[in-house]
């Protein structure tokens, strides 16, 4: 088993290896191998293929600094589609507690407690003062 380790280990010397992207390849091949039992679908199987070719691809790659940069680009993706739901779930929660009210004159936000019926809103901005329901 040590003879077959190091054999791979000389394999590996100058190649690429496995990142955050070919995980998250192989992973979507394997749902997708998943769905195709279920569907019997030809096409299915080949798109799972084709992915999973792609991620071997990468990982046995010996340009690196492309592989790199790919992995970079993908991680930059993933950090504004997480963004993107992190003030999703923010604009949620602020929603449930807090009225979000304009100011007629200056259109800035103004956030006010939910539940204190009438309430006279003072605008920080402009000092203007109207009346809203929270």
């Amino acid at each position: 088993m040590g003879r077959l380790r190091e054999h791979f280990a000389r394999f590996m010397t100058g190649r690429y290896g496995a990142d955050k992207l070919n995980q998250v390849l192989i992973i979507v091949a394997l749902v997708i191998v998943t769905a195709g039992l279920f569907t019997r679908n030809k096409w299915v199987d080949l798109l799972a293929f084709i992915i999973l070719l792609f991620g071997y691809f990468r990982m046995f790659s010996k340009n690196i600094g492309k592989r790199y940069e790919e992995n970079q680009k993908f991680d930059r993706f993933l950090f504004h589609v997480s963004e993107f739901f992190k003030k999703w779930r923010f604009k949620v929660r602020q929603f449930r507690q807090y009225h979000i009210y304009k100011c007629p004159n200056c259109n800035q936000k103004i956030r006010i407690p939910r539940g204190k019926g009438k309430v006279s809103i003072h605008c920080p901005r402009c000092s203007t003062d109207f009346i809203r329901k929270s």
